[in-house]
């Protein structure tokens, strides 16, 4: 076993570089030490730098279960500080200083440790590892990268399984839309363990070895060319099938072909301003009315200009600019995160680690480097790159390629000095308008003075949509044409009726003022006949609990556990899961708290819970269904909220996301009494579990709807999709007959259900809602004024009756107007 030391001025960067590394080896067995920055100052912030002390430390750990340490550093004084190291180490283990790259070095580096390589071989890898990436930038000569055009056999028959050697033969196609970059290369070695394996691009190109990571890189295989893989020895037929599966399957990555750049666009001609009085129609996706005149969001960073290229002499300062700009944005980001909570700290949080993404950073400054690119250029190359990556897999990959633009933009800014995109500053009330929101432009709303969002794409679930239902503003996305109102203008936006209507009358806007009041919440929710609706709060950790009690919600009805744990690589330990558990529970002491379990998956896949690429994640191995592939996942979850609950006095009951069948429920329940938590419940989020509450029933104490995916699952109708917002709409007939079924078994049984989705918040929505059976509800603290002041003011008798008629309609739209109608007759 080889050891790795990596040596870095920059804790992010090396813990960020080590966390790519160690995704090209999924299996483990690698032993790396991070000696990376020099401590921290009186504030807690990283202090750029080396120190030796802790290099030799790194060594010395690594000395007593290594047969040699392989030490890779990124520049400067991490050179010398390396050097210093070996003379204050106690241990001594054979030690290689390595000039590598550091991030190509560590990946390389960590590939061939695993591979059982020796001393001398990992060393050779990670100096070697720059030449991948100059080959594959398709501009450096065979003999500049090391690797020369083999003078092999011919190639034999794709049909031919054995060439005139015995050695076994196999005929591949990359499939993969970005050809075998790092991760392909890295399943390949993990393929390959043990056997003997070269590929050669076929017709004469360069030839690898198999566990060769950089090797492997600098075939510069792309899609559509084919590889020949040839094997030796008695296992070497079983090794190319394997092989030939991950080809076959594209890595992971899908095989949809891969779109060429597109060519520059004419620009738009600018759209006709939108006259007075106007009414656009979009997807209210936040509660609310406000009106206030119209700010656009900050223009994006113009194109840098092609080519510009850097004198040889000044490349190396030029692309240290790249490491310390993506250095300085994630700084600013985290700053933003430590003041969030909640969905805003994990989408800051995941911008964040966008920002410091080695593989980014390492690819734009080896075109510096390598091309003489300037450093702005080589942000905007790199990350069009990852962009077509992103567009090229589809689905909620797609949707990613927005938070790649957001950090580039925000780079390149830090580079040319330049005003950072996003949302401006005003001293007065304003509404945003923009085509979309990035996550942290979205996320950076918190404290300001904007009133209302506006934009022209988005959905209900999306970034714009989470925010603004937690930061209580009223919001309207998929507004066509929207970008064309013109700024200073005063619009009126709706965000119950989904309508932004331009420059209104004044009487429109003392109206939309006198009911954009905030409406304290007194602690207690009910009817107007005195039934007790008990009106409860959504929270994702400790932070969101106070905001919550101090709101006065009657409890937790949605405890969110995955959210304490974004940030992370690997799975938290059960301590460190009791301490974030208790920091919520002892937010509602005596009072209830619903903790569902890890819901990670589909939009919310986690590095320690969730496999790789999955074709349809809505529809795979998400929520309780981890539990099928790392049962100590879950065991763990409920041992850590076990001990919580017995330090702590809340009420704490226990449930579990994406159950569909009776068998998941009860097994769920074993687990949960096994370890000591009583109130076990499931979350109802697809029609079978819907159409099976009856039997549920029998098996849980409680079940709490989840509105959200319910409709996702019942309409066929992927809830991240602005263009099916519609149909993921809670008002939609087949979505409030499942509900009111479900409502039914809980009275035939006498046992709760709770209402946890996005539809619990809704003021209009809520009396149907007890109508047809909820027994509670649960919501951002923000909704809960708007809440009670709507349930109060009607009867359980008027809920039902507008709940029976909203059942009776064939259409969403129908449905809520008969609701309204019953309602509004009952005041």
């Amino acid at each position: 076993m080889i050891g790795i030391v990596a040596v870095s001025h920059s804790a992010r960067l090396g813990e960020a570089a080590l966390e790519l590394a160690l995704q090209m080896v999924p299996g483990g067995g690698v032993r790396v030490q991070v000696a990376a920055g020099a401590g921290t100052d009186a504030d807690g912030s990283p202090i750029l730098g080396t120190d030796a002390v802790a290099v030799a430390a790194a060594i010395d750990e690594l000395a007593s279960d290594c047969d040699g340490v392989v030490v890779l550093m990124d520049l400067g004084s991490a050179v010398l500080s390396a050097e210093f190291a070996l003379e204050l180490r106690g241990s001594d283990v054979p030690v290689r200083l390595v000039p590598a790259p550091f991030v190509e070095g560590l990946l390389a580096a960590v590939v061939s440790a695993a591979a059982g390589s020796s001393l001398d071989g990992v060393a050779e890898e990670a100096t070697a590892a720059l030449g991948a990436k100059t080959g594959q930038l398709g501009e450096t000569a065979d003999d500049e990268t090391g690797v020369s055009p083999r003078s092999d056999p011919p190639t034999v028959p794709d049909d031919q399984v054995r060439d005139s050697d015995g050695a076994a033969v196999r005929i591949v196609t990359v499939r993969n839309p970005l050809g075998i970059h790092a991760r392909p290369a890295a399943l390949i070695a993990e393929a390959s363990a043990g056997v003997t394996v070269r590929l050669r691009r076929l017709p004469d190109g360069p030839d690898a070895s198999a566990v060769s990571l950089s090797r492997l890189l600098m075939l510069g295989a792309r899609q559509g060319q084919r590889l020949e893989l040839r094997a030796a020895g008695a296992a070497g037929e079983a090794a190319l099938e394997r092989l030939a599966a991950l080809f076959e399957d594209g890595f992971g990555e899908g095989t949809e072909a891969r779109e060429s750049a597109a060519s520059p666009k004419e620009p738009a001609a600018p759209s006709a301003p939108i006259a007075s009085g106007a009414v656009l129609r979009g997807r209210g996706v936040s509660a609310g009315v406000a009106a206030a005149s119209v700010v656009h969001l900050a223009p994006s960073i113009p194109e840098p200009e092609a080519g510009i290229v850097i004198d040889p002499a000044e490349r190396a300062a030029e692309a240290m600019s790249i490491e310390w700009a993506a250095v300085a944005v994630a700084d600013e980001l985290r700053s933003r995160t430590a003041d969030a909570s909640g969905e805003a700290r994990a989408i800051l949080d995941a911008s964040r680690l966008l920002a410091s993404d080695p593989e980014l950073v390492s690819e734009a400054t080896a075109l510096v480097r390598t091309k003489g690119v300037t450093a702005a250029r080589a942000v905007w190359e790199t990350a069009a790159a990852h962009e077509r990556g992103l567009e090229a897999l589809g689905g909620r990959m797609a949707e990613r390629a927005a938070d790649i633009r957001d950090v580039r933009d925000r780079i390149i800014a830090e580079i040319l000095d330049l005003e950072m995109p996003g949302v401006p500053a005003r001293e007065e009330p304003f509404v945003l308008v923009a085509t979309d929101l990035a996550p942290a432009d979205t996320a950076a709303l918190t404290g300001g003075n904007c009133v209302a969002l506006v934009t022209e794409q988005g959905g209900p679930t999306s970034h714009t949509a989470i925010i603004a239902r937690s930061l209580g503003l009223p919001a309207v996305v998929g507004v066509a044409g929207a970008g064309a109102i013109e700024a200073g203008i005063v619009v009126l936006v709706d965000g119950d009726r989904g309508t932004v209507e331009v420059d209104p009358g004044e009487s429109s806007i003392e109206a939309a003022r006198a009911a954009s009041v905030v409406i304290d919440f007194d602690g207690a929710g009910a009817l107007a006949d005195g039934e007790s609706i008990p009106l409860l709060a959504n929270v994702g950790g400790a932070a969101d609990a106070d905001g919550a009690a101090a709101a006065h919600a009657e409890g937790v009805g949605l405890f969110r556990t995955e959210f304490c744990f974004l940030d992370r690589s690997d799975a938290p330990t059960v301590d460190e899961q009791v301490a974030a558990y208790r920091g919520v529970l002892a937010a509602f002491p005596g009072r209830k708290v619903v903790v569902r379990t890890l819901d990670a998956g589909s939009d919310k896949p986690l590095p320690f819970a969730n496999a790789g690429h999955e074709d349809n994640p809505a529809l795979g191995v998400r929520g309780l269904r981890i539990a099928r592939r790392s049962p100590a996942l879950l065991d763990d979850q409920l041992r850590a909220l076990a001990r919580a609950a017995s330090s702590e006095s809340a009420q704490v009951e226990v449930m579990a996301p994406m159950v569909s069948t009776v068998e998941e429920a009860s097994d769920f329940a074993s687990r949960c009494r096994a370890a000591g938590l009583e109130r076990v419940g499931i979350m109802i989020e697809t029609p079978s579990a819907a159409l099976l509450a009856a039997e549920l029933f029998e098996i849980v104490d409680f079940v709490s709807i989840g509105t959200n995916d319910l409709a996702q699952y019942t309409m066929a109708a992927d809830r991240l999709l602005s263009d099916l917002g519609d149909l993921n709409d809670p008002w939609q007939p087949a979505v409030l007959r499942l509900i009111g079924a479900v409502g039914a078994a809980g009275r035939a049984a006498g046992k709760a259900v709770g209402v946890c989705g996005e539809a619990g918040g809704d003021p209009a929505l809520a009396p149907v809602l007890v109508g047809l059976g909820a027994t509670s509800l649960s919501m951002t603290p923000r909704a809960l004024g708007r809440v009670a002041a709507a349930l109060a003011e009607v009867s359980a008798e008027d809920c039902r009756r507008a709940a029976a008629d909203a059942l009776a309609a064939p259409s969403a739209a129908e449905a809520r107007a008969a609701a309204s109608a019953v309602l509004a007759g009952a005041l």
